[in-house]
């Protein structure tokens, strides 16, 4: 399974930029000087074990935390400076695919998908929102799930659902969350495969939390190892780990990756 590289990466244009980023929660600290660029079109995966910050650095890119020191800017916009309207403006840019999928249980697919629609572009026509909801299910492959129940669908297919979802407002950016967290092989494989066709088709710029090693290798164009607060490495997923380090080939060794 190869990430396929038809996508332009612009290095003259970061979208994210952080910049001495501190963040600890009473006398635990948890982020510890995190230096880091996202560019436009990029997909970067973070990596690291259990309690290492990775969502926490996600929720302050968001604003939904703010640092103890340092600087966040999301496509040009300081994040902790911004007030509410600000913030919500930002983050309609911003895809936030969850680890849960977050779908409405009450709601049937095409109602999930119309809900974020509906509640940001007010004057939107029934026949603009039904071409919407169309093309986006078209673009995750489930077109013909639209007026199922989310408990009628598999894990992946929630997923996907959750992904097409964030879509439909068109963001800039993606955060996924953990995207193949409880997934069997060959759904991962699909997800995998899913967030590379978002890549290429969107454009988008996307940061990739997981602990999953064969998901980081073949969605990434760049991956980040978070250890002890820090960045320990940041290159391409070989660059990564063809290393002496130890805490790097024990945090390799310990997750079994299939090629």
């Amino acid at each position: 399974m190869d990430k396929l590289q038809q996508h332009t990466i612009n290095r003259d244009e970061p979208v994210i930029s952080i910049k001495g980023l501190h963040k600890s929660f009473a006398d635990l600290q948890v982020l510890n000087g995190i230096d880091f660029t996202l560019y436009k079109g990029e997909n970067v995966a973070i990596l690291g074990k259990s309690g290492t910050g990775k969502s926490v650095l996600i929720k302050i890119i968001v604003g939904l935390l703010k640092p103890d020191k340092g600087e966040v800017i999301a496509l040009g916009k300081q994040v902790d400076r911004l007030n509410q309207k600000e913030l919500d403006a930002l983050r309609l840019r911003i895809g936030f695919s969850f680890q849960s999928s977050a779908l409405y249980d009450g709601l049937n697919v095409y109602q999930n998908l119309a809900f974020p629609l509906t509640m940001n572009q007010k004057n939107i026509s029934k026949k603009e929102l039904n071409i919407a909801v169309e093309r986006i299910l078209d673009a995750v492959g489930l077109k013909d799930k639209m007026k199922q129940m989310p408990s009628d669908l598999s894990g992946g297919q929630r997923k996907r659902i959750g992904i097409a979802r964030t879509l439909i407002l068109k963001p800039e950016i993606m955060l996924y969350d953990e995207p193949t967290a409880g997934l069997d092989p060959i759904t991962s494989a699909d997800i995998i495969q899913l967030i590379n066709e978002v890549q290429q088709r969107f454009n988008t710029s996307s940061i990739i939390i997981t602990h999953d090693l064969t998901c980081a290798k073949n969605t990434s164009d760049r991956t980040a190892m978070l250890l002890d607060g820090k960045f320990a490495k940041v290159g391409t997923f070989e660059e990564v780990f063809n290393t002496d380090d130890e805490h790097l080939k024990e945090f390799y060794n310990y997750n079994f990756i299939q090629d």
